[in-house]
């Protein structure tokens, strides 16, 4: 009778430890499912939709969308003709925010808003309720400068405009660019704007557009209405 209690108290002792084994090994496989699950969480907040741009995560922003959308070659088209361009790519924040700009189609709500005669060609804004939205929308976001030695305000270079007020940091606009018109080049512009590509052909038609009639404010009397597209 003593040995049937003892083998039963033998056996109970090992179902008890079984269980104890099998209790343990799940919740250690929780534990791992549960580090899965947080790893995944995470990978959800890092991947943002293209439309996050905002103040805060600007040049982050911008160098991973230049990664995955590597054009540089582009065309404004006007009713005087095309002007085709060529973004650098050694201004990569500067690059892609022009691409992200015209994939949006922000420009195609824009006009050329400056003609400053024997100077510079300036577009990328207008009144639209459209362009101001979508200003709005992103924050009027702005962009460290990218200054390069052998980018210079040579005769058609592309640049971005600036406010000089209150912007010790030279930092850019994004929505409103120029191209420099005058022969000799602006010179006097050298690293206080990030020029960012140039002109590659439609120099005729600058030269057109220059001879636009303008208001004080340098402002065409007629609207130019613009569109950009990639040709890459």
């Amino acid at each position: 009778m003593k040995t049937f209690f003892k083998i039963l108290i033998f056996l109970t002792l090992i179902s008890f430890y079984q269980c104890s084994k099998e209790r343990k090994v799940e919740k250690n496989t929780l534990k791992i499912e549960t580090k899965k699950d947080l790893k995944k969480k995470k990978e959800k907040k890092i991947v943002k939709p293209w439309d996050s741009l905002n103040k805060d995560n600007t040049e982050a922003f911008l160098l991973e969308y230049g990664k995955q959308n590597p054009e540089t070659k582009v065309v404004i088209k006007t009713k005087f003709g095309n002007i085709k361009l060529r973004l650098y790519e050694d201004v990569p924040v500067h690059r892609a925010n022009f691409i992200f700009l015209t994939k949006i189609k922000y420009f195609n709500t824009t006009v050329i808003y400056r003609v400053a005669k024997n100077f510079v060609i300036q577009g990328g804004n207008s009144d639209n309720m459209y362009t101001q939205k979508q200003r709005r929308k992103y924050g009027n976001y702005l962009m460290k400068p990218e200054f390069r030695k052998n980018r210079t305000h040579k005769y058609g270079a592309l640049a971005a405009a600036r406010q000089w007020e209150k912007n010790p940091n030279k930092l850019s606009s994004p929505f409103e660019f120029y191209m420099v018109h005058k022969r000799s080049g602006a010179h006097h512009l050298d690293n206080e704007h990030t020029v960012f590509g140039e002109v590659v052909s439609g120099f005729d038609v600058m030269d057109k557009i220059s001879k636009v009639k303008v208001g004080v404010d340098e402002w065409p009397i007629d609207d130019i209405n613009m569109t950009i597209e990639i040709l890459d």
